[in-house]
């Protein structure tokens, strides 16, 4: 496509760096001695180049304590919200370019400031950009401003006759899953008639968005010392043990059609000289479907407990390991860090014509989902969401080392959001009456 029209100015080039040498992983990501997240500053850094082309900023704030507990909660935000500071820090921006119209005439696009954990040297060398946000997502974010201002160049209805809402939101990383941000905005109406989530996706439509529950398997028994291994017990073999039981049990090659889970973390301790009594098992278990979550976490559970009962019996009879086989199930407990999070399946003819008029590409039928913010206009009536964005999560080394995105990538989506609101005004001066056929 010929992004030359809305392709970015050196002053977006600019605004792009500025946000990419702010530190703004949020609390749920950054790590000790990590530098404070300067979200604040790079929202008022977002707001002032969108208030230069004729955006008005409606708030910029962090939701309110009861906003964000309205709904199914991550533990870690549940855990955060004891501390005052958690959302003190982390403010949303909601911006509006025209006056404030009904759902219909209304495009909303939503994107996230806030970033994984890791510093990156920032730069541009003319091609690419480098630093952390690049593609995910400071880099969508200036891009956006960049369509908006070649869409409202191109078409006077842009922002008259139609409006756009901007959700420049925090909470978006470290598992947050949106309900910092995202949740909230939607929850108190700020949605369009078609609603882009700016992610990477290679300019393709997402128009299906999975979720996923996380299963925290922890084990509390008694520590003891090397000298006397089989007198507590040992939490690093019972769960070393359950993670292949529950590999094996879970696996997607065996469950025709189920989404893959992924077994990750499991820690008991570092000391080589004492058995550790304690420990956990960290399990993601994504879904396309809400029913199949549900039925992902019972199988779970299932296998937990004939996962217990196996290790019953194969390790009764030793000397070091009877202790923990005795009192397996009674040490080991099953928690859920997020659960019953909806998922997203977005059809609508008509704007999925307009968006492939606008230049993206359809998603691949057999190429799985992601999750993000997006499913939180699930079952919405009368809306159409996605998930449309430049470059790749995995390609341009998301949440690793080594970000970047082409500035190539930014023009082409920055024109197909021109593309995609010219079009939508167009449209829907098309379909609106005129007053002397309105008499008529």
């Amino acid at each position: 496509m010929n992004a030359t029209e809305a392709a970015l100015t050196p002053d977006e080039h600019a605004l792009l760096l500025d946000l990419l040498r702010l530190p703004t992983a949020g609390p749920l990501e950054a790590g000790e001695g990590d530098p404070p997240a300067e979200l604040w500053a790079a929202g008022r850094r977002y707001a002032r180049a969108a208030q230069a082309l004729g955006l008005t900023v409606l708030s910029h704030a962090p939701p309110e304590p009861a906003a964000v507990r309205s709904g199914p909660l991550p533990a870690p935000v549940a855990a955060g919200l004891a501390d005052p500071a958690f959302l003190a820090g982390q403010p949303s921006l909601l911006l509006r370019l025209g006056p404030p119209l009904p759902r219909a005439a209304t495009v909303m696009c939503n994107v996230h400031l806030d970033t994984v954990a890791g510093r990156e040297p920032v730069g541009f060398d003319g091609a690419r950009f480098t630093g952390r946000g690049a593609v995910d997502a400071k880099g969508p974010a200036v891009a956006l401003l960049a369509g908006v201002r070649a869409a409202m160049a191109r078409e006077p209805a842009v922002g008259r006759s139609t409006a756009v809402l901007v959700q420049a939101v925090a909470g978006e990383e470290g598992g947050a899953l949106g309900t910092i941000g995202t949740r909230p905005l939607v929850a108190a109406g700020h949605v369009g008639r078609i609603n882009l989530f700016c992610e990477p996706t290679g300019g393709r439509l997402l128009t299906r968005v999975s979720a996923a529950a996380t299963a925290r398997i922890t084990v509390r028994g008694e520590d003891a010392v090397d000298d006397r291994p089989g007198a507590g017990h040992n939490a690093t073999v019972l769960l070393g043990f359950l993670a292949q039981h529950l590999a094996h049990a879970l696996d997607s090659g065996r469950r025709p059609a189920a989404s893959a889970p992924c077994v990750a973390g499991l820690h008991t301790g570092h000391l080589h000289n004492r058995v550790h009594g304690g420990g956990t098992l960290l399990l993601n278990l994504p879904y396309r479907r809400a029913a199949e979550g549900a039925a992902l976490e019972r199988a779970l559970a299932d296998a937990l407990t004939a996962g217990l009962a196996a290790f019953r019996r194969r390790f009764a009879g030793t000397a070091e390991f009877a202790r923990t086989a005795r009192d397996a199930a009674a040490i080991t407990r099953l928690d859920w860090d997020k659960r019953g999070l909806p998922t997203l399946e977005s059809a609508d003819p008509w704007a999925e014509e307009l968006l492939a008029r606008a230049g993206a590409r359809p998603w691949p039928a057999e190429e799985p989902p992601f999750t993000c913010d997006a499913l939180w206009l699930a079952d919405h009536p009368d809306t159409f969401t996605a998930v449309l964005g430049p470059g790749s999560l995995d390609a341009n080394h998301a949440h690793a080392a080594g970000e970047f995105v082409d500035v190539a990538d930014l023009d082409d989506f920055a024109e197909t959001i021109a593309h995609t609101l010219v079009a939508f005004a167009r449209d829907r001066a098309a379909a609106t009456p005129t007053p002397e056929e309105s008499r008529r």
